[in-house]
């Protein structure tokens, strides 16, 4: 069996905000090394059905493997989630008991160096988490202008050094087009000043954070598989999200408010004139946050938040 180690986040509280029905079906849509997967299994009877999907060819390698022994019954799918309507559609399935989204990239993603995740290691410069798509990190450090790079270094990353980082990586790629992680690592360090290096993360983290989301569409996936997920949950079915930035958690919070909403009308009109009514009740007011003792035994989880909407109607 293939080595894809990796703890997962919030197991217990997954489990109990997704409040199993045993005969349900449900959809680990991020299922990486089956974690969350059996322990979702594992409150499954016979009758119960439970579908795995990952971008990543691994993961489902090793989730099949690790789900060999599950009472329900099992489907593994190697797409990107925002194909849920579609895939559900071909399994001649029109609703569900619940869904799980565990985002983020998984610790063998981050650990295997030749996938070009980390600035730990002088590796490739890919970060692909499907590895079938054609464009990787390396052709968007070489071929983004400018103006391109600095947006997506300051608006995925947060990133205050964005526009000299930019500059920085356009200068050396006109001599020598960029090809790995270390490359890319000792350029940001040189773009950032020595003073604002001295405090905080390693200097490049943001910005691998920033290529990360942008070559995998992260947030533009994320909302449109948010709103499809909506349509494909019974009523009284679950949506848990484990969200590990503030920009993935704000879209999550945003989204699941507005569906609590009900009524859409400006706040002058008096009287409600749409008609909508609330579709979901929003069952964590506040993100579900890990424990200490999990983050003493899991560093990866201090970032974790998770939220979980019930559908009503």
């Amino acid at each position: 069996m293939p080595e894809f180690e990796h703890q997962s986040v919030l197991p217990e509280e997954v489990i109990q905000y997704l409040d199993i029905k045993p005969a349900g079906i449900y959809v680990d849509a991020t299922i990486g090394g089956a974690g969350h997967a059996l322990r979702i299994a594992a409150k499954l009877n016979e009758s119960g059905f439970l579908i795995g999907i990952d971008q990543d060819q691994e993961a489902i390698t090793v989730a099949k493997e690790r789900l060999q022994q599950v009472k329900p019954k099992v489907e593994l799918i190697h797409r990107n989630f925002v194909n849920l309507a579609a895939i559900l559609k071909e399994l001649k399935i029109v609703e569900v008991d619940g869904i799980l989204f565990d985002l983020g990239v998984s610790s063998p993603q981050l650990d295997e160096e030749e996938r070009g995740f980390s600035y730990k290691y002088d590796a490739p410069l890919d970060m692909r988490m499907d590895q079938s798509q054609p464009f990787s990190a390396a052709h968007l450090v070489n071929t983004a202008s400018v103006a391109e790079l600095t947006k997506i270094l300051w608006e995925y990353g947060e990133e205050r050094w964005s526009k000299r980082i930019a500059q920085f990586i356009d200068k050396d790629r006109r001599d020598k087009r960029i090809e790995t992680t270390g490359e890319l690592a000792e350029i940001i360090k040189k773009a950032i000043p020595a003073g604002a290096r001295r405090n905080g993360p390693h200097p490049a983290r943001r910005t691998f954070q920033a290529l990360r989301i942008a070559v995998n569409r992260e947030l533009e996936v994320l909302q449109g598989v948010l709103d499809q997920s909506l349509a494909i949950l019974k009523p009284g079915g679950r949506i848990v999200v484990i969200s590990f930035h503030s920009l993935e958690d704000r879209i999550v919070k945003t989204t699941f408010n507005k569906w609590a909403k009900g009524c859409q009308c400006p706040k002058e009109v008096l009287i409600c004139r749409c008609g909508q009514l609330p579709k979901v009740q929003v069952v964590t007011k506040k993100p579900v946050l890990p424990s200490k003792e999990e983050m003493l035994k899991n560093p990866r989880a201090r970032s974790s938040k998770l939220r979980t909407a019930e559908k009503l109607v």
